[in-house]
């Protein structure tokens, strides 16, 4: 929960929400073909579509990585799968 908070004070600071940082940092991610977003009201849908809009800059992407260092397993239900594009080789630092 630190982090999410974190990440959201970060997202307010740089005027977006924490939702935008999220799908902007996955569609500015050199590894990432695509981001799924999955709305599940036409709601949601509108809070999301204003990240295809959002371009962050190294500062906002440096914050990020201080915070969740790249290849961090925050959540360890998550761990059952090696990720090759979060391996060292594949960063984009």
């Amino acid at each position: 929960m630190e982090a999410t908070e974190a990440l959201a004070r970060l997202a307010e600071d740089n005027g977006m929400t924490l939702i935008e940082m999220a799908i902007a940092f996955t569609l500015n991610h050199p590894s990432v073909t695509s981001a799924l977003i999955g709305p599940r009201t036409l709601q949601h849908l509108r809070t999301q579509l204003p990240a295809a809009d959002v371009t962050l800059d190294a500062a906002v992407l440096d914050r990020i990585d201080e915070l969740v260092t790249p290849g961090t397993v925050i959540n360890p239900a998550d761990s059952s799968f090696v990720n090759p594009a979060l391996q060292p080789e594949a960063r984009r630092r």
